[in-house]
């Protein structure tokens, strides 16, 4: 998406090389004191670096290639599973039976010239599997099969060729004009595994289900089918959005393959409940504005227990959301209809997305508060629809939790915790600065200037203080304060909680973050992961080494207390092009102990940086 020109000017704390300027990743230049890859595929067998550290690890040339390295294409898969070497400590006697599950992108580049937005990359997911207390672990790594991965590879050959556009990227070697294969489902977002399933999701279509051993490609998932259409709380059917509504839905449909709904790719489950809670989205949504939002509640055995849906005349883009006992709270991004990024669009000259831009009109973030069970929560006047504008304009990136408190009167406290950036920042086809013309990505979008950390993704605190009337609460006597969380205000993202607290109160928050250290890549990718007590305002960290980056922190509880447990994050050493699982205390984080074991993935199966994972005990 296009964000809108900010009145403080951007500069980057460092001059990168240009891509254009650059050669192709498959003849990197020769940094000083390193050999670096010469393949675009990490199997490849000459990737070889002598060292981690280097003395010119803040070198713009070094620092641009180790960011590109994160994002390198990995085309091998595991035929079964394959054993792990403990590479520092061990396995913990105590550490829970079961499998961590990383989704996340595997391939950027084809063999005809284009390359993807990250976000576009074909869904590549990860298994480890820890076997029993004290026991090893087994590693898998498979492609989902999706019907777009099936038409793009070759598995004779085993070459690829893009075919589909992707929402977010342009074709190089492929078809551009005329090119309707926008909605290319990789299934890469994040991962799940309820009721005996496991699924891939992705933000614009249904997800594929997986089989958890072999990790093969069941098929797709159609998790609507046999319910019937709601339209709870719709006053306003037959205006004329609702028109332009039913004359956009065969054109979405039949010219761009869109599904008339789109699950998030964001799912929540309400442990205290037993319960699995999905979003679904109108596909022409995109294009008006209004919102419809319809959330699904599912016990362990599928089936569904609950379905409400909500009609709000706002256009929003919702990635992820939260819910409490009471609530479904949605931290709204609003968005508009671009038509100059429309016309480069539809030619298929600019990612589809540049259709839309960030809509900056009002300096308050909308959040709204949806009734979970029953509208009986608010009051007899009141409306949902109408949003509590907390005063300060950021963009939601990933919601950590959310929880509510009464008091004796009645009145109720609603915090939120979650991660957030500027709407000044935010630009969503040049994230992880993408460059379809280079070939490359640019780092100087990842990272800005001393003193501008406030615009790039942040953790928050929202606290909304609703008035209680004796027929519920009152939006009308309402406050509300949002911000960043003074204990920690160094970039951040990916948060995470224990998951039995989900939607509950909780004391501590996990995320990937960075230190700083490094003066080159300041800001991204994350080196450090950080414990934040809320309640007491404190902060620990647990940092990598030189030239090492991490991914998203997912706790595995093994006791009662709520830090009682272990954080198991991805660390991608990308100067000798390997990857780790470490499994940390959360306890001990800020301690020398903290680390408990770092397990080595084989070199030839190294991956890319993935985004969302998934303890599934065993």
């Amino acid at each position: 998406m296009q964000a809108v020109p900010s009145s403080h000017p951007h500069t980057f704390p460092v001059k990168f090389p240009s891509p254009a300027k650059l050669p192709l990743l498959q003849n990197p230049p020769v940094v000083p004191e390193k050999i670096l890859p010469r393949a675009i595929s990490i199997s490849t067998p000459d990737t070889r670096v002598s060292d981690v550290t280097t003395p010119n690890s803040d070198d713009p040339m070094v620092a641009f290639w180790d960011y590109q390295f994160l994002f390198m294409s990995q085309r091998s898969e595991t035929d079964g599973s394959v054993g792990l070497r403990v590479l520092d400590g061990a396995i913990p006697v105590d550490f829970p039976s079961g499998t961590y599950y990383l989704a996340g992108p595997g391939l950027f580049s084809d063999d005809h010239g284009s390359m993807v937005h990250p976000l576009d990359g074909h869904g590549y997911l990860r298994a480890f599997t820890v076997d029993g207390p004290g026991g090893g672990v087994e590693f898998s790594a498979r492609y989902v099969k999706t019907e777009a991965q099936l038409e793009e590879h070759d598995p004779v050959t085993r070459g690829w060729r893009f075919t589909y556009r992707g929402p977010f990227s342009v074709l190089k070697g492929g078809k551009k004009v005329g090119n309707r294969k926008v909605m290319k489902n990789v299934a890469n977002t994040s991962v799940m595994k309820w009721g005996g399933r496991l699924m891939c999701l992705w933000e614009g279509g249904d997800p594929y289900e997986i089989e958890s051993g072999t990790l093969d490609t069941i098929g797709k998932v159609d998790m609507m089918d046999g319910c019937d259409p709601l339209h709870e709380g719709d006053s306003h059917a037959g205006d004329a959005w609702d028109l332009a509504a039913a004359a956009l839905k065969p054109i979405l449909h039949g010219i761009f393959k869109m599904p008339e709904k789109r699950p998030l790719s964001h799912y929540k489950i309400d442990a205290n409940r037993n319960r699995l809670l999905m979003m679904w989205c109108n596909a022409e949504d995109m294009l008006l504005p209004r919102s419809n939002f319809t959330i699904y509640e599912f016990d362990r055995e599928m089936k569904v227990v609950q379905r409400k849906e909500f009609k709000i005349p706002d256009h929003l883009m919702i990635h992820d959301w939260a819910f409490t006992d009471s609530y479904y709270v949605l931290f709204a991004n609003r968005i508009k209809l671009d038509f100059v990024g429309s016309i480069g669009a539809l030619s298929g000259l600019s990612p589809m997305i540049s259709a839309l831009s960030v809509n900056p009109s009002k300096p308050t973030s909308p959040i709204y508060l949806l009734p979970r069970f029953s509208e009986d929560s608010i009051g007899n006047n009141e409306d949902w629809r109408v949003p509590i504008e907390v005063p300060s304009q950021l963009w939601l990136i990933h919601a950590s939790n959310a929880y509510e408190e009464r008091d004796d009167r009645g009145n109720l406290n609603i915090q939120i915790h979650a991660t957030a950036c500027s709407y000044q920042w935010f630009n969503f086809h040049k994230m992880f600065g993408y460059d379809w013309q280079s070939r490359k990505l640019d780092p100087g979008v990842m990272n800005l200037q001393e003193g501008e950390e406030e615009y790039f993704p942040h953790l928050i605190q929202v606290s909304i203080n609703l008035d209680g009337n004796g027929n519920g609460i009152s939006y009308k006597n309402c406050s509300s304060t949002v911000e960043a969380l003074k204990q920690w205000r160094k970039p951040s993202d990916f948060p995470s909680i224990n998951p039995s607290l989900s939607g509950r109160k909780n004391t501590y928050m996990y995320a990937a973050a960075t230190s700083g250290s490094r003066s080159t890549l300041p800001h991204f990718p994350f080196d450090t992961i950080v414990k934040i007590n809320i309640l007491h305002q404190s902060t620990h960290t647990w940092s990598t080494g030189a030239r090492r980056f991490v991914g998203e922190p997912i706790f595995v509880p093994k006791g009662v207390e709520e830090d009682d447990g272990y954080l198991l994050v991805v660390e991608y050493a990308v100067s000798i092009q390997r990857c780790y699982l470490v499994i940390l205390d959360a306890k001990r984080i800020g301690e020398s102990d903290a680390l408990v074991a770092r397990v080595e993935v084989p070199k030839h199966l190294t991956f890319p940086i993935g985004f969302h994972g998934f303890w599934a005990p065993k």
